[in-house]
């Protein structure tokens, strides 16, 4: 059995520790031998900042993921939908109606028929 030596903390410093070894260890001596090879392992010295926090980054990407959301719609209603729409009536196969022309008098035509006669009566004669 491996034998104790005694380290002297600040009180509030060895509570702090106490708490956390119990919260996620079975002893104290495995709580410090993790945290050790903890940063031996990934070469960092416990007074670096290791940069933004998961939460600060989950922040972040969720206004960008709103940003580009946004960018994609923008997208849809400004080009996607109306080159759609242009496309779909290029390809649509409905005759159109078709409307009586427009024209002048002088270029329609003229019907030769006539309409009315005059009545010719016998004793109008001479």
């Amino acid at each position: 059995m491996d034998s104790f030596i005694t380290i002297r903390f600040k009180r509030k410093t060895a509570k702090r520790f106490q708490e956390f070894s119990k919260t996620h260890f079975k002893t104290h001596t495995e709580a410090m031998e993790n945290i050790l090879d903890f940063f031996f392992y990934n070469e960092i010295s416990p007074k670096e900042k290791l940069g933004p926090t998961g939460r600060t980054i989950e922040a972040k990407l969720l206004k960008r993921i709103n940003a580009v959301i946004a960018i994609m719609r923008d997208v849809e209603k400004t080009q996607t939908k109306p080159t759609v729409a242009m496309i779909q009536s290029l390809f649509q196969t409905e005759e159109p109606n078709k409307k009586p022309l427009i024209v002048e008098k002088k270029y329609a035509k003229e019907n030769r028929e006539v309409r009315f006669r005059e009545k010719q009566n016998p004793s109008n004669q001479l």
